[in-house]
């Protein structure tokens, strides 16, 4: 699955630190394909057991940090599991079948 992140259109170059929670009940290969997001900035990605962040060439990966992950099943415990580590949860999206998901991320 390649996972598409770009700013929202006021934000010409995102520069906060992200958190992404990538749960599958099958383990996935996510490709992450970024524009217009500042190197140098810490993201997060939890993936499910068993599956892996692959990083476009360039140095996004070094301030990146992938964390395999067993995840509660059911969505509604994994959105509570995300708010209490978290805070806040800006944005949940459930699919079925997917091979392309883009996000925007912003303020």
């Amino acid at each position: 699955v390649t996972l598409h992140l770009n700013p929202i259109s006021s934000v010409h170059i995102h520069q906060k630190p992200l958190v992404f929670v990538l749960n599958s009940p099958l383990p996935l290969v996510w490709k992450l394909k970024t524009e217009r997001l500042a190197p140098g900035i810490q993201r997060v990605f939890f993936v499910s057991l068993g599956s892996v962040v692959q990083f476009e060439k360039g140095n996004f990966s070094l301030s990146a940090e992938t964390e395999e992950k067993l995840f509660p099943e059911k969505n509604e415990q994994l959105l509570q599991w995300a708010q209490k580590e978290y805070g806040a949860v800006t944005s949940f999206t459930e699919l079925k079948i997917s091979r392309n998901i883009y996000i925007k991320v912003g303020e």
